[in-house]
């Protein structure tokens, strides 16, 4: 048998040796996309393969196996749309072959394929993404601290793997990260998942003038454009789409009665309504969507809202009193708290108990003039605006 020293200086197997086309096999399952992209992981530059060959010595020690066998999954987009992005461009063509003979399982979004194989056979994850776009559709992922591993820096420019607490996710949380997962699928995030506010912020109009898709003279809800090669198209037709100009703000409401959604409303930017059992013109009736026995502390006109510049503000004009909420912390709901009657600003996630198991709510859904508003408020003030206090 050869001695500890000759083995050392043996040249390590190529990666090709761990990797698998049956998952029955595999040992890990590894989300590739996640992985060649994490710039913690040893290597320098946006995407290298090299992230994997550590990764690999990793999953070697940890299972404790010299011949560990991976399974891989990425998005398609790592391979076709980010070329210029490959520390080494000879990664491109290895990652085309390992897709060609099966040893990558390269689809449109890899997420959904690695959370079923990872549900079907109880093997871990290897990844940094906490999945919270897919908390509904995936709810064993809530609270999950056994079935991922987070791959992180360790000494000596290697890699571990650790086991990762996904916690519980908030509503508004899971809301945010689905809303952010479509808008990467419609091409609206852009490098460095940077937001295009540019496109968000505008309407669009199709050549085809029979297509209402994105008309919001018919609907504030008109779908957002796909962008393709950086420019807006239109989903039906597949034509470039011509800037109809600004998009007005709109946010969504849901009224939940004993925690079932019993209805949603949307309010337009510059607008103040009132909402009660019977507010009268222009507000918002719960009569009728309210059960009898629940009416009884309800105002007519029990709380106005008023949207401007994509923001929403309550006042309470109730008699008996209204209270609030925060749903988007960490550890939940945080606790009930009296309105007040000053008016105060009413963020998405945030919950308003009319009466008793009758709460109005700020729907976790962005409507695409507020992504703007938000995404605007995060950009960093420019260079001539040192000093200067800017406010949106």
């Amino acid at each position: 048998m050869p001695s500890a020293s000759v083995q050392g200086f043996r040249e390590a197997p190529p990666m090709e040796n761990h990797l698998t086309t049956d998952f029955g096999a595999a040992c890990f399952l590894v989300d590739l996309s996640n992985v060649v992209r994490n710039r913690s992981l040893g290597e320098p530059g946006l995407r290298s393969l090299r992230r994997l060959r550590l990764l690999v010595d990793a999953a070697k020690e940890l299972a404790r196996d010299p011949d560990v066998k991976l399974y891989l999954v990425a998005d398609a987009s790592l391979r076709l749309g980010g070329r210029r992005e490959f520390t080494d461009p000879a990664d491109i063509r290895l990652l085309g072959r390992w897709v060609d003979r099966g040893l990558v399982e390269e689809l449109p979004d890899a997420d959904d394929r690695l959370l079923e194989l990872c549900a079907y056979t109880g093997i871990p994850v290897i990844t940094g993404d906490r999945f919270r776009g897919h908390r509904e559709s995936h709810p064993w992922l809530q609270g999950n601290a056994d079935d991922f591993l987070e791959p992180v820096p360790a000494p000596g420019g290697t890699v571990g793997l650790v086991p990762v607490d996904l916690e519980v996710a908030s509503a508004l949380d899971i809301s945010r990260k689905m809303e952010e997962d479509v808008l990467k699928k419609m091409g609206l995030l852009g490098p460095h998942r940077t937001p295009r506010f540019d496109v968000v912020s505008r309407n669009w109009r199709c050549e085809d003038r029979r297509c209402t898709l994105y008309d919001t003279h018919r609907g504030s809800a008109a779908l957002l454009p796909r962008v393709i090669r950086g420019v807006p198209h239109c989903q039906s037709h597949g034509t470039p789409l011509a800037d109809d100009g600004p998009r007005t703000a709109t946010v969504q409401l849901k009224l939940l009665v004993e925690g079932d959604v019993k209805a949603r409303f949307t309010l337009e930017d510059g607008t103040s309504v009132k909402v009660g059992r019977a507010p009268g013109e222009g507000g918002i009736a719960l009569h009728g969507l309210v059960p009898e026995h629940r009416t009884a502390g309800l105002s007519r006109s029990h709380v106005e809202l008023r949207v401007t510049g994509g923001l929403v503000h309550v006042r309470d004009h109730s008699t008996y009193g209204t209270r609030w909420r925060a749903t988007a912390g960490k550890s939940g709901p945080g606790p009930w708290k009296k309105l007040g009657t000053a008016e105060r600003q009413y963020r998405g996630g945030d919950e308003l108990e009319l009466v008793e198991g009758v709460v109005l709510a700020r729907s976790g859904r962005r409507f695409p003039t507020e992504l703007a508003q938000e995404w605007r408020r995060r950009l960093p003030p420019p260079p001539d605006a040192a000093g200067e206090t800017r406010i949106y």
